[in-house]
């Protein structure tokens, strides 16, 4: 029985029903690693003898009948700058070797105790700063092993896309979460800012910084949520007639999107607004300036972060790494101050939004997984178009597969309400029933943008 797309429901299923052990699940999520590794170079650390003792006893446990809920006997991974007690935390660099984790971060720990299977730890961009580092070497996609999984989170997004787990812990500091789900075709969820605790998390900003799911649906996000945050996540089902749905105008009409992926939007808001979803576009104002005050904020926070390693060890950084915690020095302190009082003027006008619609709609990236991880440029918002905007404010926002261009997956975000969670997953789900079907569009846009599917977005 192949279970390597199983979701967390049906695992569990299985597992409850006895026609599936926790041991045969990790077994099968270890052989798919194997077939895949290195060519996607996805995990730092494979953890298969913990794994398989673990199985064992969750699976003895079930047949005691002590039953934790719907991750027991689960297999996950977890990105390589959380502590995973026992085991040793690279950060994706060669500043220091890796060091033996004495306790596991707290969000490990709630997925433990909710009967988890850690199956390994998963590269990422060193840091989570921005770049693979040359000795390690980006991860790849599973759609297409020549391009990215995308950063920070890329090994754990690449895990669930190539069915090794059907989920996987990532972080989140400007699109870290999202635009790897975008890349690989998978849901990946930044929940409101403080929902998931980052305790033994290393950070990279303190005050930007978030810990998530990447997942293949909107259930398991919400049930892997749950168990992260010990909150309530509960799915309400919710019907997408009269849905009120804002598009941000700037983030659809921006000339950085590619013509495929501003296809798939554009028929993807065609449907929705087919199956009874009220659309419209939003223009919040101040937003351009969203991501460069994000940078203003994370830059010199991350080089105060880094300020003794960069020290200690500076040959041990990417070159473009340590380029960026230098740089950080330079920021002063009136620019600093002044993107914060911008960062709290921005989420109360993100949050009166919520007033009008009910969710936020942007691309998720404005192009497909390139080869390499690209380099923003000055004056561009580049892959972090959309996604900056929820990391600077700390309101949730989700990315959902969407659609192929040029045969690689396109995402949508979704942003919901400060401290909304659950609210944002069930709409969320119900945006995915629709978007799950959508297929590349057969219109090829022209270079002007005249022929859109959904009129309002046009001009961009």
């Amino acid at each position: 029985m192949e279970t390597g797309f199983f979701g967390i429901r049906e695992l569990g299923r299985r597992y409850r029903d006895g026609s599936l052990t926790p041991r045969e699940a990790v077994e099968q999520s270890l052989a798919r690693l194997a077939a895949w590794e290195p060519r996607l170079n996805a995990f730092a650390n494979v953890m298969d003898v913990a794994a398989r003792r673990d199985a064992d006893r969750l699976g003895a446990e079930l047949l005691q009948g002590h039953d934790r809920g719907p991750l027991h006997g689960i297999p996950i991974a977890i990105k390589d700058l959380i502590e995973v007690a026992g085991e040793p935390t690279g950060f994706g660099s060669k500043v220091r070797p890796p060091a033996i984790a004495d306790r596991d971060a707290e969000l490990v720990a709630r997925l433990r105790e909710a009967g988890a299977i850690i199956i390994g730890k998963t590269n990422l961009l060193e840091y989570a700063y921005g770049v693979a580092h040359p000795a390690i070497g980006q991860t790849n996609n599973p759609h297409d092993p020549t391009r990215t999984s995308g950063g920070s989170s890329g090994g754990s997004a690449a895990a669930v896309a190539a069915g090794i787990v059907p989920f996987a812990v990532g972080t989140d500091t400007g699109g870290s979460i999202r635009i790897p789900a975008a890349y690989c075709g998978i849901v990946g969820l930044k929940p409101s800012f403080g929902l998931v605790s980052l305790d033994g998390v290393f950070p990279l900003s303190w005050s930007l910084d978030h810990a998530g799911p990447l997942t293949r649906s909107v259930e398991d996000s919400a049930l892997a949520l749950a168990a992260m945050s010990g909150s309530q996540q509960t799915l309400v089902p919710v019907g997408l007639r009269g849905l009120r749905i804002g598009v941000i105008l700037r983030h659809a009409q921006s000339r950085e999107l590619t013509l495929g992926v501003r296809a798939e939007m554009e028929d993807a808001l065609r449907r929705l607004e087919q199956a009874g979803a009220v659309i419209t576009t939003v223009e919040i104002d101040g937003e351009a300036g969203a991501n460069a005050a994000l940078g203003t904020i994370l830059h010199p926070e991350a080089s105060v972060i880094h300020a003794e390693l960069a020290e200690e060890s500076p040959a041990g950084y990417a070159p473009q790494t340590l380029a960026q915690i230098r740089a950080g020095f330079s920021t002063l302190a009136t620019d600093y101050v002044a993107a914060m009082r911008f960062r709290d003027e921005m989420r109360k006008r993100v949050e009166a939004q919520f007033e009008t619609v009910d969710v936020l709609l942007s691309p998720s990236v404005p192009f497909v997984s390139p080869h390499t991880d690209p380099v923003i440029q000055a004056g561009e918002d580049g892959e972090m178009l959309s996604s900056g905007l929820a990391n600077l404010t700390g309101h949730p926002a989700i990315s959902l597969p969407c659609g192929t261009s040029d045969g690689l997956p396109v995402g949508l975000q979704l942003m919901g309400g400060l401290g909304a969670d659950a609210a944002l997953l069930s709409r969320a789900a119900a945006l995915e029933q629709v978007l799950e079907h959508c297929a590349p569009s057969n219109v090829t846009p022209s270079p002007t943008g005249s022929n859109n599917h959904w009129p309002l977005l046009s001009g961009g």
